[in-house]
């Protein structure tokens, strides 16, 4: 059995969410259902525009007396503007909390206080409590652009489409559920399978080009990228442009790697 590596997250920070409502006043805004959250179960999820836009990503983690929030530390402030907005006369409780964000990865991520990540197995799993940790989030990060998984850096707010994101893929959307904001252009998406874009990790030689740079096929724009490290990135890419077609971004020769979850 390897030992997995434990990393805090400065980048995520946690919201409790509490209240005899919680759980009706979440259903109604986020893509992932939490009618049926255990607790110690995790979710993915994303909070929409009323266009359908991905606004933030977040994970909900099922507790004794409600939830967290496991959201982006720069945008904490206002996913919890936006969440007081729409909580009108719901009897659910908000405020930020100052647990940690623990990723336990690349080994046997099981055991008291962990929960799973639900989007691949081999993302490990998250906690939310202060434990001693022995790797730091640049590993982390390496060890989620290495499966292919887009973050947070990569989507932006109001750039793209969650399933452009692949969210539809990393258990981050719920078809199945009632309605939540932006959900009539997500499953029209998905029923009419109107999906053009996708992010997909590309590698190539040397540092990564820069945000926003134009991947073509030949003469053709195929997409751009995101982020990324040496030798790898994430690019948002025309799903028509791409197979078989010989990829550069300034003059770099890129090559696309579909990950098997992604097939």
């Amino acid at each position: 059995m390897t030992a997995p590596l434990l990393a805090r997250l400065a980048s995520r920070a946690v919201i409790a969410v509490s209240g005899p409502d919680w759980r009706s006043f979440l259903q109604g805004l986020l893509t992932q259902d939490v009618e049926t959250l255990a607790v110690g179960e995790l979710r993915f999820a994303g909070l929409l525009t009323p266009q359908g836009k991905l606004l933030y990503d977040l994970f909900v983690a099922g507790t004794e007396d409600g939830a967290l929030l496991d959201v982006a530390t720069a945008h904490r402030d206002a996913i919890l503007a936006r969440l007081t907005m729409y909580r009108l006369r719901a009897k659910a409780d908000l405020a930020a909390s100052d647990r940690p964000v623990i990723a336990v990865f690349g080994g046997e991520a099981s055991g008291p206080g962990l929960y799973a990540d639900p989007r691949l197995p081999a993302l490990g799993a998250r906690a939310y409590d202060d434990r001693a940790t022995n790797a730091d989030e640049d590993a982390y990060e390496a060890h989620r652009l290495a499966l292919g998984v887009p973050g947070p850096a990569d989507w932006g707010s109001e750039a793209n489409y969650p399933i452009e994101a692949n969210f539809d893929l990393l258990a981050g959307i719920d078809f199945k559920k009632g309605c939540f904001v932006g959900q009539e252009t997500t499953s029209r998406m998905k029923r009419r399978g109107t999906i053009k874009n996708r992010m997909l990790p590309i590698t190539f030689e040397g540092a990564p080009p820069a945000f926003g740079s134009e991947v073509l096929a030949g003469d053709l724009r195929a997409g751009e990228v995101l982020g990324g490290r040496e030798g790898r990135a994430m690019a948002l890419l025309r799903l028509d442009r791409i197979d078989g077609a010989s990829l550069n971004v300034d003059g770099r020769s890129v090559r696309v790697e579909r990950p098997e979850w992604s097939r």
